[in-house]
Parts: structure tokens; sequence; C-alpha cells
């Protein structure tokens, strides 16, 4: 649970750092993609938050936090698929280089929070959802990602 705790600390501290970054960018096609990973960020906080005992543990809640995660995954080859860039953008030109690993990467996450779709019955359950989806998360992130 605590290696769950940590990816979603982290996934909480890059959509802060995000929303903030999303104020100065002027490229719509950037700006769309970054609210995108936000909204799969702050799904991740509220896993997190409710894994850490900070929010109450609701069911509901947590099984649209997955799906939400889920749904802007399968956005992302088609956000990402215009090459275009903004000096507040922190895609790396990697991503179009790459584009099948890059897209394959985003697959992963799709079926990882699609396959933890629903499952999410009690807190503990949490953590197992997360230790699936986190890695796919950090994958990406750190070949993709300035």
């Amino acid at each position: 649970m605590k290696t769950s705790i940590r990816i979603v600390g982290a996934a909480a501290v890059l959509s802060l750092t995000a929303a903030i970054a999303h104020s100065a960018v002027e490229n719509e096609a950037v700006k769309a993609r970054m609210d995108s990973m936000s909204t799969i960020g702050m799904s991740l906080k509220t896993l997190g938050d409710m894994a850490k005992g900070t929010t109450d543990f609701d069911a509901a809640a947590a099984n649209a936090a997955i799906d939400a995660v889920a749904a802007e995954a399968a956005t992302i080859p088609t956000l990402f698929e215009p090459q275009e860039t903004d000096p507040e953008s922190e895609a790396l030109p990697a991503i179009w280089e790459n584009w099948d690993d890059f897209t394959a990467k985003a697959g992963d996450l799709e079926t990882a929070a699609t396959n933890a779709s629903g499952s999410i019955a009690s807190v503990e359950d949490i953590g197992a959802a997360m230790q699936a989806i986190g890695p796919t998360c950090m994958a990406c992130h750190r070949e993709y990602r300035e």
C-alpha cells in the first residue's frame, strides 16, 4: 500500500505543477493535452486521498475516478497526434520519434484502468488498482515528459 500511496502522491504533485503551467499555455492543442493529464492526476489524487484516509472512502467516487483515468487514457493518442508545442509544454519530441511505443504505453494505462474499473469495493482495493495503474503512468513520464 505504501508504494501505491507514493505513486498517488507523485501524481498529485505533478497535477498541481501542471495546473500552474496551464495558466501560461497559449497553444490550444497543448492545453487540451495538459487538461487531460490533469484530469488523470486529479483522479489519482482522489484515490490517493481515500487510500491515505484524508477523505472518506466512497466506492462510487473511487470507481468514477478509475473510469475517468480510463477515458482520458483512451484520448491520449488523439491528443498527442498533432506535433504541436508550447513553451510551457513538458512533452518531449521523443513522443513523435517513438510514436508506436508512446501509444502502446497510453494503451497500457487505458488497459490497467479499464481492468480496475468497477473493482473498488473497499479502501483496500485502491492499492491493487494503483499498483496496476501507477507503473503505466511512470513508464510514459520517464521517457516522454520533461
